[in-house]
C-alpha cells in the first residue's frame, strides 16, 4: 500500500445541494482509483496516509452505529451487495490503507469506505475531497475531475482550495494542478482530416465553442490550443480535430469519393473465413506457460480476457458448451487470428491465421477430422506426400501433427480430446478437434 499516491483538495462555501452519487469510468471498480467525500468542518488536519494491520484500524463506517476494526468491518460487509464487490482488493493484504485526521479519526478505509464522523449532510458547508490511486497520472485525472465538478456547486463558483501533499521522501506537492495542458495543431491536418477548408479564424471561433481556449501560434499555419483539466480524453491532435468536426457539425461535411482508384479483392488468407483467459488458453488445455508464448494484457477488463489466445480451440469448445443441450452431433469451426510474441518483429509479436475444428458425438469421430483435413488441403491444393519426399506438400506423422513438407515444419496437430480437457470445459461427450496453421 505504501505505493499509493495521495491527492487531497478543499471546495469551500459548497451550496446545500446534496451529491447523490459520483462515479468515475477511469477508476477501474476502485481498483486503480478510490474518491472520499468529507465534511470538512467534523475533521481537522493535518491529515496522514497510513498501512497498519487490520486490527489497530477502528473507527465506525458510514452510515453504522458500532465502532469496528478492519477485520470485522471485512466480515460486516461480506454480504453487502454494494460494498462486498470491493473488499478483495486489500483483503488479503497484511496492512490496510486508513486516512487519519489530526486528531487521530478515520476520515477513511480506502477504497472501501469512509467514515461516519465526516459524512456529508445536508447541512456541510465545506467539503475535503480525497483521492487514492495506484497510479499517480489517474489520481491526478480523477482529483481535477471531481474538484472541478464539486466546484461549480460553490459560493464562489469555480474555486477550490489547494492542499499541500508531502511524500515519505519528502517530497512536496500541490494538488490539485488544475492548471491547462497545451498542443499545437496544425491548420492544414484538420482541414485534411476533416475535408474541409477553414480558415485559422474559424478554427478558432469553433474550439472556443468546445470550451478551448485556442489561439495562433508563432509558427504560421498552427493553433495554439490550451487543454482544460476536465479534459483528460485529449492525447492528441486527432482528438482536437475531432472536437473542431464536432463543432462545425458531421452532418455539414461534405461527401467526397476518394482521390484514388483501387480494386478490391479478397486476400488468399481469407479464403476459408469468408463462408481468453490465461487458464483457458493454457491449464485447461494441459499446457503450460512458458512466458515465450502468449502476449498477456496488463490491464485485462475481467478475468476471461487475460492474454490473447495463441489457440482457437478454447473458444470453440466453450461454443460447443453453450450448445450442449443441441442434438449431436455438434460440429463446429473457427478461422481466425492467433497471436504469438516474436522479438524479431517491432512490435514484438506475430499474427497466424488458424482454423480449428471439432466433432463433437457420443463417439470420438476421429475419422471424421482425419478426413476434413485431407478435404481442407484438397481445396488448398496442397498436395499429401511422403515424409521423405522433397516436393511440396504436408505429410502426417505417427503422433497425428499435422506437418508440411519440404519445409518440414509443424503447421498443426488434431486427434482425439484428453477427458481432462474436456472436463475443464464442461463438455459430457467425446470429442476429436484439429487446429493448424493456414500460412
Amino acid at each position: 500500500m505504501a505505493s499509493k499516491e495521495v491527492g487531497a483538495d478543499k471546495a469551500e462555501g459548497l451550496s446545500e445541494r446534496p451529491i447523490l452519487k459520483i462515479d468515475i469510468p477511469s477508476n477501474r471498480k476502485r481498483t486503480l482509483v478510490a474518491i472520499g467525500t468529507h465534511d470538512f468542518d467534523t475533521i481537522k488536519g493535518p491529515f496522514t496516509y497510513e498501512a497498519l494491520s487490520p486490527k489497530e484500524i477502528k473507527f465506525t463506517p458510514l452510515n453504522q452505529k458500532k465502532e469496528m476494526n478492519g477485520e470485522e468491518l471485512m466480515d460486516f460487509y461480506t454480504t453487502d451487495k454494494h460494498l462486498g464487490k470491493f473488499l478483495h482488493i486489500i483483503r488479503d493484504s497484511p496492512v490496510y490503507p486508513v486516512i487519519y485526521d489530526a486528531n487521530r479519526n478515520v476520515c477513511s478505509l480506502p477504497p472501501i469506505i469512509n467514515g461516519d464522523l465526516s459524512k456529508i449532510t445536508l447541512n456541510t458547508k465545506n467539503v475535503f475531497i480525497e483521492c487514492t490511486a495506484t497510479d499517480l497520472t489517474k489520481a491526478k485525472i480523477v482529483l481535477n475531475t471531481v474538484v472541478t465538478m464539486f466546484s461549480e456547486y460553490c459560493e464562489q463558483p469555480f474555486t477550490a482550495e489547494p492542499v499541500k501533499v508531502i511524500y515519505p521522501d519528502g517530497t512536496q506537492c500541490i494538488y490539485p494542478d488544475l492548471s491547462p495542458r497545451s498542443m499545437t495543431v496544425k491548420v492544414d491536418y484538420i482541414n485534411a482530416c476533416t475535408g474541409l477548408n477553414l480558415e485559422t479564424s474559424e478554427i478558432l471561433s469553433l474550439l472556443k465553442r468546445m470550451s478551448f481556449s485556442a489561439k495562433v501560434a508563432n509558427e504560421q499555419d498552427k493553433i495554439l490550443v490550451d487543454i482544460p483539466p476536465t479534459r483528460a480524453d485529449v492525447l492528441h491532435a486527432c482528438d482536437i480535430m475531432e472536437d473542431v468536426a464536432i463543432a462545425y457539425g458531421f452532418n455539414r461535411i461534405p461527401k467526397t469519393f476518394p482521390a484514388c482508384v483501387t480494386v478490391g479483392k479478397a486476400l488468399a488468407i481469407n479464403k476459408l473465413s469468408d463462408v481468453c483467459s490465461h487458464d483457458e488458453n493454457f491449464a485447461y488445455l494441459n499446457k503450460k506457460d512458458d512466458n515465450l508464448t502468449a502476449v498477456k494484457l496488463a490491464n485485462p477488463k475481467t478475468a476471461e480476457y487475460q492474454v490473447v489466445r495463441t489457440s482457437l480451440l478454447p473458444g470453440v469448445l466453450k461454443t460447443v458448451r453453450e450448445n450442449k443441450k443441441h442434438t449431436l452431433p455438434i460440429k463446429v469451426f473457427e478461422v481466425s487470428d492467433v497471436v504469438f510474441k516474436d522479438n524479431s518483429f517491432e512490435r514484438l509479436a506475430r499474427n497466424e491465421r488458424h482454423v480449428c475444428a471439432i466433432y463433437c458425438n457420443k463417439v470420438s469421430g476421429f475419422e471424421i477430422i482425419h478426413g476434413l483435413v485431407n478435404r481442407i488441403m484438397d481445396m488448398l491444393n496442397v498436395k499429401l506426400v511422403s515424409a521423405s519426399d522433397n516436393e511440396k506438400g504436408y505429410f502426417i506423422k505417427e503422433s497425428d501433427e499435422v506437418e508440411s513438407s519440404n519445409i518440414t515444419k509443424k503447421i498443426g496437430s488434431f486427434g482425439i480430446l484428453h477427458p481432462n480437457v474436456l472436463e475443464k470445459f464442461e463438455v459430457t461427450f467425446p470429442c476429436s478437434a484439429v487446429e493448424f496453421n493456414l500460412e
